[in-house]
């Protein structure tokens, strides 16, 4: 399972990006996930979802979506300086795909 290198075994994004794609189509993510993550890393991960959701919808200020989640104001400007990084391409098909997870 190991190799007798001094080096880890996974040190690129990619391989955890793979790991999941494989996990997802095993459906066992939520497995993985569980075992990646703690409860406190999973709740960050959730607020890191609704802080994307309420600024693609726009309705909310920062203050106000900072309020909302229970985050700090500086938490929704990383999220809102990384959405800058993409293309209008990405934000609408990252807002089409959460609007598909609300009930």
């Amino acid at each position: 399972m190991s190799s007798n290198t001094e080096t880890p075994e996974f040190t690129e994004w990619q391989q955890v990006i793979d790991l999941l794609r494989q996990a997802s189509q095993q459906q066992k993510d939520d497995v993985l996930l569980k075992l990646l993550l703690t409860p406190d890393e999973r709740d960050s991960l959730l607020s890191r979802v609704n802080i994307l959701h309420e600024l693609l919808n726009g309705d909310r200020s920062q203050r106000k979506i900072s309020e909302l989640l229970g985050v700090g104001v500086a938490t929704i400007t990383r999220g809102s300086n990384e959405l800058k990084h993409h293309d209008q391409d990405v934000k609408v098909w990252l807002a089409d795909l959460l609007q598909k997870q609300l009930p």
